[in-house]
């Protein structure tokens, strides 16, 4: 059962890990074990990104509502259709398909086989190397609101979706196909952040209902880990977008690879447990 100190730790994690592409889960994993505490579980991380997105939410606020009710005017005003905001509209539902759709389909896996440690210290050095590769040969050019389409959509999604295994990082996978595509870092993380929103939302509110029940956490520390994110989160993003529109991501891309092959090595010398 998380404590009140667990649930502090564990929600400044998740709000200073979330939007850097460094993997919030993992690190939730990771602190945990070495912590010497109990896996929270899928439930309690799940619920926690609730925090982090209302963080989005609000830092988007003016872009998400332009979004919003663009998008459903559009729906009976055809000369709305064209209008950039309408077309994001669509264009952060259809990148939302592949993670509800392989969410659901490996579901058993994610509460599980996902959260082993080897597995999650290979994913940071794997996919770590991945954005190293996407930073140094991205041409940094291409804009949202210009060239956004359906098919760049998809794989956006499809790259949201790898995060079903901690390790991987939300945004960390989503910017690296943003760049692989050449679209410039702060497009790149901004679209990251909003196709996140649906995705996380609905994981966090089909969580819910697990909270204090049987193994899983208490509400009064889930809640607090949830304030906690919120409030580190919001300034996170704040600083995070400012940060990659003057650096590249090399500093994200060696913390990841150190991180890896720590856990790796802790695993493999028993001083903390793969699964637990």
């Amino acid at each position: 059962m998380i404590g009140w100190l667990e649930a502090v730790v564990l929600g400044l994690v998740q709000g200073l890990t979330e939007f850097l592409p460094i993997s919030s889960s993992a690190h939730i994993r990771v602190v945990s074990a070495f912590a010497g505490w109990q896996d929270p579980g899928a439930a309690f991380t799940a619920v926690i990104q609730l925090g982090t997105e209302a963080a989005v939410l609000i830092y988007f606020r003016q872009e998400i509502w332009e979004i919003v009710s663009t998008w459903f005017r559009s729906l009976f005003v055809k000369e709305l259709r064209t209008h950039w905001a309408a077309r994001m509209g669509w264009y952060v539902i259809v990148g939302s398909l592949p993670i509800g759709v392989l969410g659901l389909v490996f579901k058993d896996q994610i509460e599980t086989v996902f959260r082993d440690l080897r597995l999650v210290g290979t994913t940071l050095i794997v996919f770590g190397c991945v954005l190293w590769f996407a930073d140094r040969t991205a041409r940094n050019k291409l804009t949202l609101e210009k060239h956004l389409s359906f098919a760049h959509a998809l794989v956006y999604g499809f790259a949201q979706a790898l995060a079903l295994i901690p390790g991987v990082s939300r945004s960390g996978g989503t910017i690296t196909a943003g760049l692989l595509l050449d679209y410039r870092r702060e497009d790149a993380a901004k679209y990251s952040f909003l196709l996140a929103i649906p995705a996380v939302l609905s994981s966090g509110l089909l969580e819910v209902a697990k909270i204090g029940e049987g193994p899983a956490p208490a509400w009064g520390p889930t809640i607090l880990a949830t304030i906690i994110s919120f409030i580190v989160g919001y300034a996170a993003v704040a600083w995070f977008l400012r940060y990659i529109s003057h650096h590249r991501f090399t500093g994200f891309v060696i913390y990841r690879i150190i991180l890896g092959f720590f856990v790796i090595l802790a695993v493999t010398a028993g001083w903390i447990p793969t699964l637990g």
